[in-house]
């Protein structure tokens, strides 16, 4: 689409009235970015005001220089199309016509890439041209995402070391969410570059990126009266107006660069005036009701005077702002004489702009408003007419279309009140959103599925389609918002309902699985525990066994939250058993899950091995989930073993490890978009590294909070706990006992209410030491009640390593209370139980104690 002031057959760009101050903006600016010293500058204004006026003009300005010039425009029937404004550009570029075979387009877009063939794959893909060759084996939708953002950003990159660039990006207050990503992407990359970018926006846009220093912004005032007046004379030609009109024109109008050229358009063609000479004079006195009020009113009037071409304007109005001759000429079933004479005559009226010649001749609105005037102006039924006959066109003369654009075939069949084929398009447009990891913007396309389903009358029908949607939305609502916000758990719980209503269907195992996942990471333990017996059972039933590998290792990470470790370390034995008799065609099917079952169970059985005290096979069995991972090159996998590593080293003391290993999880998680383990591995990070030099400042520490506060905003509860215990250490090493306490009480509200007991023994030890730092020698009646209690658990929890910890604890006390023999008793028996991990700090640092009091 091009801009509204690019028109062929004779229309040239007006003269620019009342804007020299931005326009000189715009070339100090530009002359700044020629330089290297790139900048942006973002035009705001309501509708009508002279923005893309002034970007055009500015433009036309440097038309004797040498540059590169990009534009992008937004639309507002494309609000959710993925990278909208870029697949137009690249295709401008690369002069695709609409009847171009796909080799022919591919051919074109090689040749615009030719000094970047590296760029072809991934735009190509982009373009809905791929090949074969093009489509790496592990492409996740989000590392797709990722890559063609980096590759748009490059190609900006290498244009701008050609030449300067004048990159103009308009309305962007219907810029789609994935290209509002990559503009703001632009903005960390502008500054760098020989690039100006020029933006266009209504008022109402609110800006994503921070106020940076290269970036202007101009809110763009009305026209004062003199430049008014000079305005409405320019489109009279001179020839003056009756001062009555005069003034009702400016008063009306009040400054709207567009109301005043289209109210003196709608008067000259009103009849109320009469040429004489170089003036226009009424012939009678002005009528109250003769100027419309508003700008709405003046278009509606033009167009009823249009009154032989009016309705040709409205087919087109339904298509859109932008509309094709040969679309048109289907739809509205006119003779090719009669449909040219009335696009002709919409041209003349400067109502509608033209580009392209013949059958390839595209048309444009001159502004948004005159096509909304344009729309308004239909009765519903024609709408509705309309639109059926626009979807009908499209799936019949324009296959390409309906594959780039589902959404917009669905968006006419909706209008249309053709339900059923509307909702199947819904759905095609969202999981093609969704393949591209352009996830809001298939949210949007499936809420609309979802809401024009609830239109359709046989309900059985109606179900079987909105589970589809409701099962297709699930994924985009996890990873944008995660498993645990309340708009995915209102999805899962919707589809279990249609679930339960359609009976058997395939969909049923994993709606149950979301369920488990949500209620796990919402630390509803209790709940999940019921649910994945639900679903271990399902499983076994249909004989489905990717669902029962993670339902198995699903099992024992709940128990072994809920501090049943020694129930967690038996059915992990069988999760892994179960694993490795499986074919890989199984572990491929229960990977899309999210994890590698096998990497997953073997990181649980880390924890639960060195928590009954069995360190070394706790290593063993990490550095086996570490190297799985590894193998099967699948990223979520990486991540979720890296921080159950990261923080089993931590417990071990191993800071160091730890720390390394929750640098990876933060890089895989910033690179893929895993928000549960950037914020998780973000703590454990912090931790290790406050840990290890504990003088160090602050930063490390408020590393910490940050994740925890953005972990629980998300809605995440599950493995508070884990960071709390380890957190502690580091606030007592930093002589903070009082924040140590209130992190202490916070992880015992939540081995409560949440059953998450799988640290509360030491959380106990960690109070008794808290009190001590705080209060010294009068806490020691407390600390001493904290600690058996901590061994109480521990031992009923069978968590060797946790007594131990407070078994030191609590016979370092005795021995500061004269109580010696008590603490060798107490300690020695417990140590000498442990039969590998004698080189771990907890089981030196005992054998250390037991010396001195021996």
């Amino acid at each position: 689409m091009e801009g509204r002031f690019e028109a062929e057959h004779g229309i040239s760009l007006p003269p620019l009235l009342g804007r020299h101050e931005e326009i000189e903006l715009l070339s100090r600016r530009w002359r700044q970015a020629a330089q290297g010293d790139g900048c942006v500058v973002l035009l705001t204004g309501e509708p009508g005001i002279g923005k893309s006026h002034i970007a055009l003009t500015f433009q036309e300005r440097l038309q004797a220089e040498q540059h590169i010039r990009l534009r992008y425009f937004c639309s507002s029937h494309h609000t959710n199309s993925a990278l909208f404004p870029f697949v137009s550009h690249l295709e401008r570029a690369a002069g695709f016509e609409r009847n171009d075979p796909a080799a022919v387009k591919r051919a074109k877009l090689e040749a615009l890439l030719a000094q970047t063939p590296s760029h072809v794959a991934i735009l190509a893909n982009l373009l809905s041209l791929p090949e074969e060759r093009d489509r790496p084996p592990d492409f996740t939708p989000q590392k797709r995402k990722e890559t063609t953002l980096l590759t748009l950003l490059a190609r900006l990159q290498g244009l701008a070391e050609r030449e300067s660039v004048l990159a103009v990006f308009e309305d962007v207050h219907w810029i789609d969410p994935t290209s509002l990503e990559l503009l703001t992407l632009m903005m960390q990359w502008v500054p760098q570059l020989r690039v100006l970018l020029l933006i266009t926006a209504r008022p109402e846009f609110t800006p994503p990126w921070p106020n940076h220093a290269h970036v202007t912004t101009v809110p763009l005032t009305r026209l004062n009266r003199r430049h008014g007046m000079a305005l409405i004379e320019r489109i009279t030609t001179g020839k003056a107006l009756p001062e009555p009109v005069m003034e009702k024109i400016l008063a009306q109008t009040d400054g709207v660069p567009l109301f005043i050229e289209e109210l003196t358009k709608t008067v000259l063609e009103s009849g109320l005036l009469q040429e004489q000479d170089d003036q226009y004079v009424l012939e009678r006195p002005l009528p109250s009701f003769a100027i419309p009020t508003t700008l709405y009113a003046s278009l509606m009037a033009r167009l009823d005077r249009l009154a032989a071409v009016k309705e040709v304007a409205q087919i087109g109005a339904a298509v859109g702002r932008e509309f094709s001759h040969e679309l048109l000429s289907v739809v509205a079933g006119l003779s090719k004489e009669k449909l040219d004479e009335a696009l002709d005559q919409l041209v003349r009226s400067e109502l509608v702009f033209c580009r392209g010649e013949r059958l390839e001749r595209i048309y444009t609105f001159k502004h948004v408003l005159v096509r909304d005037a344009a729309y308004a102006g239909l009765l519903k039924s024609r709408r509705a007419e309309l639109h059926a006959a626009i979807a009908n066109a499209f799936e019949r003369r324009f296959a390409d279309f309906v594959e780039t654009e589902p959404e917009t075939l669905a968006h006419h069949l909706t209008e249309a009140g053709l339900i059923r084929k509307a909702v199947d398009y819904w759905l095609r447009a969202g999981k093609k959103a969704a393949a591209r990891s352009a996830n809001i913007e298939a949210i949007a396309h499936l809420q609309r599925g979802i809401e024009a389903a609830s239109r359709l009358p046989d309900e059985s029908d109606r179900d079987v389609l909105e589970l589809d949607l409701q099962f297709a939305l699930a994924p985009c609502l996890i990873a944008t918002q995660g498993p645990a916000s309340s708009q995915a758990m209102a999805t899962f719980t919707r589809a279990h309902e249609l679930c339960e209503r359609l009976g058997d269907v395939p969909e049923y195992l994993q709606v149950m699985f979301w369920l488990v996942t949500a209620s796990v990471v919402r630390g509803e333990l209790p709940q999940a525990h019921e649910g994945i017996a639900t679903l271990m059972r399902l499983a076994k039933a249909r004989d489905d066994q990717p669902a029962l590998l993670n339902a198995m290792r699903g099992r024992a990470m709940i128990l072994l939250f809920m501090g049943r470790i020694t129930d967690a370390h038996q059915e992990v034995e069988g999760a892994i058993e179960a694993f490795n008799a499986s074919d890989e065609r199984v572990r491929l099917a229960a990977r899309a899950a999210g994890q590698d079952a096998g990497a997953a169970a073997l990181s649980l059985m880390s924890w639960a091995l060195w928590l009954r005290g069995h360190a070394d096979r706790a290593q063993l069995q990490i550095e086996a989930a570490l190297e799985r991972a590894d193998a099967v090159e699948h990223p979520h996998t990486r991540a979720y073993v890296d921080y159950y590593a990261s923080v089993l080293y931590a417990l071990l003391g191993e800071h160091a490890l730890a720390r390394r290993r929750a640098e990876r999880c933060v890089a895989l998680s910033e690179e893929h978009g895993f928000g549960q383990w950037r914020n998780l591995s973000r703590a454990i990070r912090g931790i290790s590294t406050t840990m290890l030099n504990p003088s160090s400042d602050t930063l490390a520490l408020d590393e910490v909070r940050g994740a925890f506060n953005d972990y629980r905003r998300a809605g995440y509860q599950l493995g508070i706990t884990a960071l709390d215990i380890l957190w502690c250490p580091a606030l007592l090493l930093r002589q903070q006992p009082e924040a140590a306490l209130e992190i202490i009480e916070q992880g015992l509200t939540t081995a409560s209410h949440n059953s998450e007991r799988i640290f509360e023994a030491e959380l106990y030890r960690l109070k008794a030491r808290a009190l001590l730092a705080r209060n010294g020698a009068g806490a020691m009646a407390d600390a001493q009640s904290l600690l058996y209690r901590a061994m109480t658990t521990a031992r009923k929890q069978e968590a060797r390593s946790l007594e131990f910890r407070a078994a030191m604890d609590l016979a370092a006390l005795w021995t500061d209370q004269g109580k010696r023999a008590e603490a060798l008793d107490l300690l020695a028996p417990l140590h000498a139980s442990f039969t590998e991990g004698l080189d771990t700090q907890d089981l030196r640092e005992g054998k250390a104690l037991l010396a001195q009091w021996q």
